[in-house]
């Protein structure tokens, strides 16, 4: 006799991938522990295991399971209690100029010539960078589940950055996010974060999702400058310390 009560939904199915050179930390090999979102239960699969560490990309949630390395942290900000510091008010004024639009993810080639500047200029030693239309299209529009982008503008109407975002059940997680690399003054990057903290502030939604916390990685150091910072542990979520 089955012991899976009839009409429940079926069971997610998990795979782990094979030895792959770590992108983030030199000498070190990768394992990811992955599923495929599909069906009418895909959004609310993504929303539980981004709770438990999962990030996605394309129509896959994947989270690192590396032999005798836990560096990978995942890490969300708690929208009620942050406030941006001193630096990032500074970077709010400075883009005070720009609008914020929402898309939904849906590719363009206004998109992808910024997308491609940004990784010309920013990873240029990436797989990201040999993206083309096609490939970047794909990155954006497979796998949606309540996906939109989040566009900043100039006052000439420019794109200056844009940021894929999932609502989860339990706030935003920030897939990908790019922007013009020739304007260094405005902290573009972290502008396009607070933006997102901004909009989940006015949804009401607990947390936003940051991806992986590495310490020692120049590309994912950045994030503990959001504080205060959760990250996901043995004993589940708990506070980052602050950068001393």
């Amino acid at each position: 006799m089955s012991v899976i009560p009839p009409h429940s939904r079926p069971l997610q199915q998990f795979y782990r991938s094979g030895p792959m050179p770590c992108p983030y930390l030199p000498g070190r090999m990768e394992r990811k522990l992955f599923t495929r979102l599909v069906g009418q239960q895909a959004s609310g699969v993504n929303s539980a295991l981004s709770r438990a560490g999962f990030r996605r990309s394309h129509d896959i949630v994947y989270r690192p399971v590396c032999s005798g390395c836990t560096a990978c942290v995942p890490v969300r900000i708690p929208v009620a209690s942050f406030t941006p510091n001193k630096t990032m008010r500074r970077i709010m004024r400075a883009n005070a100029d720009l609008t914020v639009g929402m898309l939904p993810a849906t590719a363009t080639a206004e998109q992808f010539q910024v997308f491609a500047s940004y990784q010309a200029a920013r990873h240029s030693d990436s797989d990201m960078s040999r993206m083309g239309m096609t490939d970047y299209a794909a990155m954006i529009e497979e796998g949606q589940v309540d996906t939109r982008l989040y566009t900043l503008r100039d006052p000439a109407g420019t794109l200056m950055g844009a940021i894929l975002t999932d609502r989860l059940d339990d706030g935003f997680s920030a897939v990908y996010s790019f922007y013009n690399p020739d304007m260094p003054e405005r902290s573009l990057g972290t502008h396009l974060i607070l933006t997102l903290v901004e909009q989940a502030r006015r949804e009401g939604l607990p947390h936003v999702y940051l991806g992986y916390w590495i310490e020692g990685s120049r590309k994912m150091d950045y994030k503990r400058r959001f504080q205060p910072l959760e990250a996901l542990g043995r004993d589940g979520w708990l506070p980052l310390p602050p950068i001393v």
